[in-house]
């Protein structure tokens, strides 16, 4: 039945909103699926880091001081005066002083001017040294004691530690660098997973 010249009934009314609810819902879901697909890939993901170069390089550091068995101290280092008063010596303090010790003056470009070293020793003797940093490291590689089967490939590029530690009328130069490992280095320990350890790399008795 109809109710007017060229008005479809109801039934009709009902189904031509269907074809075009229907219609609307395969094209959102269509366009849906066009922005997943053009979208990055999980395969495409960017890849984790990987220590590529062996031996490990560094183009900055970090530098600090450990003063012992000294009346005072001062160290001139890329523009920055490093400080220290009276000390004991190495055996009278903690023995895990010097190995705990960290830099203070960050991200430092290889390499500086030599370091400039005035200090008064522990008889009160006055005396001065040039240390040439940039001389002791000169190949810019990392000094550590970590073996390229036992350093994890996820380790962060390294920017190391250099330590000048001054004792007496002695000073010697120290690499600190952290280097994470595939395994921990302690059974059930997972937070020691990395070895930091305090390498030598120069020494001079003035």
């Amino acid at each position: 039945m109809t109710h007017g010249s060229g008005s479809p009934d109801r039934s009709t009314r009902q189904v031509a909103t269907l074809l075009v609810a229907t219609a609307l819902t395969v094209t959102g879901c269509h366009g849906m699926a066009t922005t997943r697909d053009t979208g990055a890939s999980p395969s495409a993901e960017t890849p984790a880091p990987i220590v590529a170069d062996w031996p490990l390089r560094f183009m900055r550091h970090n530098f600090g001081i450990a003063t012992y068995a000294v009346q005072e101290c001062l160290v001139v280092y890329a523009n920055r005066p490093h400080t220290s008063g009276p000390r004991p010596a190495l055996e009278d303090v903690h023995p895990n002083s010097l190995k705990a010790k960290t830099a203070n003056h960050l991200m430092i470009r290889n390499f500086p001017p030599p370091a400039v070293v005035k200090w008064k020793s522990r008889d009160g003797t006055p005396l001065e040294a040039e240390v040439d940093i940039g001389e002791i490291f000169k190949d810019e590689l990392v000094v550590h004691e970590t073996s390229r089967e036992e350093m994890s490939e996820y380790t962060p590029m390294v920017n190391p530690d250099i330590i000048m530690e001054i004792n007496d009328r002695t000073i010697n130069v120290y690499m600190k660098a952290f280097i994470s490992l595939k395994a921990p280095r302690v059974e059930g320990n997972p937070h020691s997973d990395y070895r930091q350890d305090l390498v030598l790399a120069w020494s001079r008795t003035y």
